[in-house]
């Protein structure tokens, strides 16, 4: 059950989505009933059919900042940076770095506008710290010199670069920047659905979760338990707090969507109670842990091994889930950031 082995699986490449759907509505839904062990080949424009008057739908409204920033060193070989915390972190910034050859400290990068940036530490397994030679706030920098970080398995060429990824890898609702990735699962909702839902009577509250480098790192252990999940700033309103406790009295059911809702939901909760609350989150799920909030989880298609993958797992079931992901693959659903959703109640 701990060995990271148990949770590869085989994708064929066609199947890594590299495009959004049309419409984030009609984006298709695998529903699987833990109860029951069925699938369901369905929509997400469904998903009112699978919620009542009185239920919670939580929503993690952090907003992608353009944290990828692409330039060159003084000698003129290129070199790429992922600011990995834009929205909470102090100069000099944390940052992933890629270079054609190893940078030194004290090392000068030039970027897009003019910008240029001081490499303050030595680069150690592929992190540093940058110095950005601007008296700018770091958002208003990133908004004019650097790009949306784009998952590495989703390419731009042929009829794919003419995706507005500044658009389409943002959630309709996303308010609160400081994410260098999209929480995904997100993705597939329109205003238009999230109106349906309303006059249903479902209650859409928010919570912010910044995603960050730390979901999407590689498990290097073969032992999951032995992962070390860095850091992510969270924050869950009051008015949310209580009314997904309100829910839990009633006996309505709270649904997650999206991993990242999923862990600052665990993290924040106190005798099966959401409290008001913020702060760094580094909670790794993974089957065994008892869930004390959620009731439902929307998500997407993981990669294998990861981190995403393990939660899910410990939702569904391991064997039950990649039973799911067969017959996904099967059936020919998008996986991944621009993929497909799954519905598990």
């Amino acid at each position: 059950m701990y060995c990271l082995e148990d949770y590869q699986y085989k994708l064929p490449k066609e199947l890594i989505a590299q495009v959004p759907a049309r419409k984030r509505d009609k984006s298709r839904m695998l529903a699987l009933n833990r109860k029951k062990g069925s699938i369901v080949h369905t929509n997400i424009d469904c998903l009112g059919d699978y919620l009542e008057a009185g239920d919670v739908l939580v929503l993690n409204d952090t907003r992608v900042v353009p944290a990828r920033l692409t330039g060159n060193k003084d000698s003129g070989g290129r070199v790429e940076l992922l600011v990995l915390n834009p929205a909470t972190d102090r100069e000099p910034y944390r940052c992933l770095i890629k270079s054609s050859k190893p940078l030194k400290e004290e090392s000068i990068l030039a970027f897009a506008n003019g910008l240029q940036g001081k490499v303050s530490e030595k680069v150690v397994e592929g992190q540093t710290r940058v110095k950005f030679l601007d008296d700018r706030p770091l958002l208003e920098i990133l908004e004019c010199a650097g790009s949306v970080p784009l998952p590495p398995y989703i390419k731009r060429n042929g009829r794919a670069s003419k995706v507005d990824d500044s658009c389409s890898y943002q959630t309709v609702y996303a308010a609160k920047p400081g994410a260098v990735a999209a929480p995904t699962a997100g993705l597939h909702f329109s205003h238009d659905l999230l109106n349906r839902l309303r006059k249903k009577g479902v209650i859409i509250v928010t919570l912010t979760l910044h995603v960050g480098f730390g979901t999407f790192q590689p498990i290097r252990v073969a032992d999951i338990r032995q992962h070390k999940l860095q850091e992510e700033f969270f924050e869950i309103p009051a008015e949310t707090a209580a009314a997904i406790n309100h829910a839990k009295e009633k006996g309505k059911r709270v649904m997650a969507v999206g991993t990242t809702t999923v862990r600052a939901l665990e993290f924040s909760a106190r005798d099966g109670r959401v409290t008001e609350s913020s702060g760094w989150c580094n909670l790794l799920i993974y089957p065994g842990y008892r869930f004390r909030v959620i009731d439902r989880l929307l998500t997407n298609f993981h990669l294998p091994g990861s981190s995403l993958i393990l939660l899910v797992a410990a939702w569904a079931g391991r064997d039950l889930l990649f039973r799911a992901y067969d017959e996904a693959v099967r059936m020919r659903y998008q996986f991944y950031s621009y993929g497909s959703a799954m519905f598990i109640e």
